[in-house]
């Protein structure tokens, strides 16, 4: 399934039915009199949050959306039926925007969340409602009103307990199937990853969501490599995970470049809580990795762990420490 995380749409709900203008016509009453039903009101362009839901890909397809419209009064006082709701399914995590794609209208947060995007219109009246004592045969009824049309904008944010960052190739894949259920494509060359990929690590009776968002290079807020379009993913996530594979040069130089892209986006991006993971432990001998892990160590204030996704072990003992940075 391809991943679409913005997508521009038309939703227009429902016109209101018209009111009935009917007059009792029966072979032995002799004062018929109005019996004319109201109008059926429009149905509503409703969405609504799916927690199984991880993309917007449906909507490039199909971009028009219109609901029912309600049916016109009738005779013997018969009301319109009202058109039905058009209920469109978005992810959890999705905002909606109005046309300028700046002006915020909702933001799912919870699963099974609904908004009303656009309301149908209201059914129009019968003359049997301007029937009085002074007026006993009126032929005045109204006509249903417009339903609401509007263009919109929805924006994916993936939700997640823990996110995945770092440079590309740094292993954040390979961690990410290790932890959970999910199968990322994986591959020995740079943005391997094109979108994020989400998972569910289960770990005693605790579950946790972890986002793999795609490998931020030096510019990346700027557009650089993937660019600024999976930067806003991370400020859904709840901590992060910085990965990085020890056997880069400069560990501090991989471990900057990444911060820096996150504090260039959004300087509350630097506020989470943040788990730092050496990666690929297994190609460094000890002697090696102690000096090298002492060194970066230095004046860092989070917590640094070793892994290599080929051992169990190491896989435990991460999925065991991201149960406290989610509690």
């Amino acid at each position: 399934m391809k991943f679409l995380d913005q997508v521009k749409i038309y939703i227009k709900a429902g016109n209101g039915g018209d009111g009935s203008p009917s007059f009792r016509r029966e072979k032995y009453v002799e004062y018929g009199g109005p019996d004319g039903g109201d109008g059926g009101k429009g149905g509503s362009i409703i969405l609504k949050a799916e927690e199984n839901l991880n993309t917007l890909i449906d909507y490039r397809y199909q971009q028009h959306h219109k609901a029912e419209r309600g049916e016109n009064g009738a005779g013997q006082n018969k009301t319109g039926k009202s058109g039905n709701d058009l209920i469109l399914k978005v992810p959890l995590g999705t905002q909606v925007f109005e046309e300028d794609n700046k002006t915020l209208l909702f933001d799912f947060s919870k699963k099974e969340e609904e908004f009303i995007a656009a309301n149908g219109g209201k059914g129009g009246l019968g003359n049997t409602r301007f029937k009085s004592s002074t007026n006993r045969a009126p032929r005045k009824f109204t006509k249903g009103t417009v339903g609401e049309d509007f263009t919109i904008w929805l924006q994916l944010k993936t939700i997640a307990d823990i996110g995945i960052i770092g440079l590309p190739n740094a292993g954040k894949s390979s961690l990410l199937a290790a932890l959970t259920n999910a199968n990322p494509k994986i591959a020995n060359y740079r943005f391997t990853t094109l979108n994020p990929n989400l998972g569910v690590a289960s770990y005693d009776d605790r579950e946790i969501t972890i986002a793999d968002i795609p490998g931020l290079v030096e510019g990346a807020h700027e557009g650089v490599g993937l660019g600024i379009q999976f930067l806003k993913h991370i400020e859904r996530c709840k901590s992060l995970l910085h990965l990085i594979d020890i056997t880069n040069i400069d560990l501090n130089e991989s471990y900057d470049q990444v911060k820096n892209e996150l504090k260039s986006y959004s300087s509350k991006l630097l506020d989470k809580k943040e788990l730092i993971v050496l990666n690929k432990i297994d190609l460094i001998d000890e002697d090696t990795a102690k000096v090298v892990i002492d060194h970066f160590s230095k004046n860092k204030k989070c917590e640094i762990l070793t892994m290599t996704t080929l051992e169990k072990s190491s896989i435990s003992k991460i999925k065991a420490k991201l149960l406290s940075y989610v509690s």
